[in-house]
């Protein structure tokens, strides 16, 4: 009678086992994971990209003051020359090589101005990019923070659920042989679905449902404690 108590406080632990395992199963696959992981992805992609447009943004600000500088003291050195060269009182030879001069600077100052207009037209467009990501970043960590939400109160349910399910099994335990529970669990682990008790209703295994013939039957109830000769589970008749 013992052996028979046992053996439904055994089957009892199953299925708070399988009802653990379930929920567990469940945690881990709410499906707004899913939604979660690809908004947190896109969020990520979006932070990586605004902090590259921003690294850029900051180099072309630096180009841009460095290169305006440069600007400033060309142009105060080209009106210097051009004074020198209007001022007359130069020798033929030494006005040609100042006109030369001159034309240098101007040209020079030309490219500088070239360049600092595309400077300028760079560091605005790529402040209008860091605009747009930002806009993008905050409607990323919108979704995001809704996905997380809802996982957030779904696991709530879940642990509780849980919960609930360890206390039972804690009240289980204590009442089944040491030697069935270590049986028992070896038996779990060595199983896919974790299924290593089941009920011998009407000659079919409830762990693999896999119908035993009456000579079967007879065996595996021979057993201590009876075991399902196909899939090796505890029977519980």
């Amino acid at each position: 009678m013992d052996e028979l108590r046992s053996l439904a406080d055994l089957l009892d632990l199953q299925t708070v086992d399988s009802e653990i395992d379930r929920l567990i199963h469940e945690r881990e696959t709410v499906p707004a994971l899913t939604a979660y992981r690809q908004a947190h992805q896109h969020l990520q992609q979006l932070t990586n990209e605004r902090n590259q447009v921003a690294d850029n943004h900051r180099q072309t600000e630096l180009a841009f003051d460095k290169t305006s500088g440069e600007l400033d003291l060309a142009e105060t050195k080209l009106a210097a020359e051009q004074n020198r060269l209007y001022a007359g009182g130069l020798s033929a030879r030494d006005a040609e090589y100042m006109r030369r001069e001159v034309e240098m600077l101007d040209r020079k100052k030309r490219d500088m101005e070239d360049e600092v207009l595309e400077l300028m037209e760079r560091r605005e467009q790529l402040g209008i990019r860091l605009e747009e990501l930002d806009t993008q970043i905050a409607a990323a960590e919108t979704v995001k923070g809704e996905h997380e939400a809802v996982i957030t109160a779904a696991w709530k349910d879940i642990d509780a659920q849980l919960a609930r399910k360890e206390e039972r099994k804690a009240d289980i335990v204590p009442l089944i042989p040491e030697d069935l529970l270590d049986l028992y669990e070896r038996l779990r682990d060595a199983k896919d679905d974790g299924v290593a008790v089941g009920r011998l209703a009407e000659g079919i295994c409830g762990a693999c449902h896999l119908r035993l013939t009456p000579a079967e039957q007879l065996e595996a109830t021979r057993r201590d404690p009876p075991r399902c000769i196909h899939c090796t589970a505890i029977l519980v008749p």
